[in-house]
């Protein structure tokens, strides 16, 4: 044997295969897979990140630390160390650095049992590979965003979509299976890069064509243009009319509420009758609908009201001389009062600007007021199935079933997630109440992100869980997962985010 094929042959030794997900990564000694989640150390494939068990403070604040700390070999009748710092009931594992089922015919890496309430709880957790998945973000604010259906780009790449606005907000559709697997590799790439910067709460930007350029980050207030925003609309002019319309009748005679969508006139308004305000005889531009609301007054944009005007007198078309009256008080401003100005009318009905009175100035300020801090809001949809229903049971539409019969309780990281109704179990969870770093990547490429399953231990064994792979809290909190390879090599305990119920005990599994 010559010296270079001795030398392949120990480089091939050397490296072992990675099966945690499709591509098979063949790692060196010391190295890491593509994922950089997956390591070779002395010959034998280790999760490289901690799993993460979540603690809820009770009588054992002391074992809440962030830092690894190594699970210790398990004994020969595989026992765990006596009286550890911690109760079945103040303890719950994530999916967090936890491995996963990869390939098919393997077990949840943890199927764990507990007790809360005196009841056998089981809860199966697993990194789920996700294909079909995507990010959903809401980003309040009036301003125009782009167009409907308007391709969205990273790093030069098309990675989702403008989606239909909602109450205030714009709405954009970012990930997906058809850019993930659909486009280039490039495309893919710059995909999954970007979803999971996202999901770990980094900042992103993106730009959308014939459109604004944005910077999101989840529970950040977005930036539009270099600009962050200040406010969400308290509601579109038509509803802020109806909201402050007793305090606009005693500073002003008329008062229009500029929005892109629907704008408001006092004195039109339904409310402005009921309050028998004098009809000031205005006419503004756009489409009337029902009387003193208006569509289409400009063209969407980021001035006034989320429209493309900076001068809001563009918008009045005339008065009517039989009804408007020198003299007359107008006050014209934006859903969010950012934008706000004072006319009187002259001798010849022509608006004239004027200082805003205190009075005005005070109702204009109760109108920023109302309106919440502008927030980018990103929530991770996945479709969770394949080899993920089968980590839980022999059986998986029994899994599907009795999550749509709500025995079974899904968490991501232990964030609480939303089911669709429907087929399949396609969850979505605000990724601003799942800890920090919570999305990996694989480079098929998919994102993977952590889930579990938590239900009575009977509800499990009824749908055909794997019995025989239960372990203990305690085990699991000594041991790790209960297979060896891709087990992981260490845990960190961190304690439950504020405001998140706990997982063991959600209605309606425990009262």
């Amino acid at each position: 044997m010559t010296a270079q094929a001795a030398a392949e042959k120990t480089e091939k030794t050397d490296k072992i295969e990675c099966n945690a997900c499709p591509v098979l990564c063949r790692i060196s000694e010391g190295k890491t897979g593509a994922c950089d989640r997956y390591g070779n150390q002395a010959g034998k494939l280790v999760r490289m990140d901690a799993v993460l068990f979540l603690h809820r403070g009770g009588n054992s604040d002391a074992a809440i630390t962030d830092n690894p700390m190594p699970f210790i070999a398990a004994s020969d009748d595989n026992q765990p160390a006596r009286n550890p710092p911690y109760t079945n009931q103040e303890v719950f594992v994530t999916g967090i650095g936890s491995s996963t089922t990869y390939p098919d015919y393997k077990p949840a890496p943890f199927i764990v049992q507990s007790r809360q309430k005196d009841i056998d709880m089981v809860t199966v957790v697993t990194e789920g590979i996700f294909s079909y998945c995507s990010f959903r973000v809401k980003i309040d604010t009036d301003r125009y965003l782009g167009p409907e259906q308007a391709a969205i780009t990273y790093q030069g790449e098309k990675v989702g979509h403008v989606t239909t606005a909602e109450y205030g907000s714009q709405m954009l559709s970012l990930g997906g299976v058809h850019h993930l697997t659909g486009g280039s590799k490039k495309e893919g790439r710059a995909t999954v890069d970007l979803m999971q910067n996202l999901g770990n709460k980094q900042a992103v930007a993106v730009a959308i064509e014939g459109g604004a350029e944005l910077i999101l980050q989840a529970g950040k207030a977005p930036i539009v243009n270099g600009v962050p925003e200040q406010r969400m609309r308290v509601g579109c002019g038509s509803a802020t009319i109806g909201i402050f319309a007793k305090q606009f009748q005693t500073i002003a005679d008329e008062v229009v509420v500029v929005d892109d969508h629907i704008t408001g006139i006092l004195t039109e308004h339904q409310a402005g009758c009921c309050l028998d305000m004098k009809p000031s005889g205005i006419r503004i531009r756009g489409r009337r609908s029902t009387p003193g609301r208006y569509f289409q007054v400009a063209n969407p944009g980021t001035g006034w009201g989320g429209t493309d005007i900076a001068d809001p007198l563009s918008l009045i078309e005339g008065w009517n001389a039989k009804q408007a009256w020198p003299g007359m008080r107008l006050l014209m401003t934006s859903t969010t009062g950012e934008h706000a100005e004072w006319f009187i009318l002259d001798e010849n009905l022509v608006p004239q600007r004027g200082d805003m009175p205190p009075e005005v100035q005070q109702v204009v300020a109760r109108i920023g007021e109302n309106c919440e801090a502008s927030l980018a809001t990103v929530l991770f949809v996945g479709g969770a199935g394949g080899s993920l229903r089968a980590g839980a049971t022999n059986n998986p539409v029994k899994l599907t079933q009795y999550i749509k019969r709500a025995l079974v309780n899904v968490t991501c990281g232990g964030a609480p997630a939303y089911v669709w109704p429907g087929g399949g179990i396609t969850l979505m969870v605000d990724v601003a109440r799942m800890p920090d770093n919570s999305f990996g990547m694989v480079p098929t490429p998919a994102i993977v992100a952590p889930i579990e399953f938590t239900m009575r231990l009977g509800d499990y064994l009824d749908l055909g869980g794997h019995a025989d792979q239960i372990r203990t809290l305690d085990q699991a909190m000594q041991y790790g997962a209960w297979h060896d390879d891709g087990a992981p090599k260490s845990r960190r305990m961190r304690a439950m985010a504020g405001g998140n119920p706990w997982p063991l005990q959600a209605t309606p599994l425990i009262g």
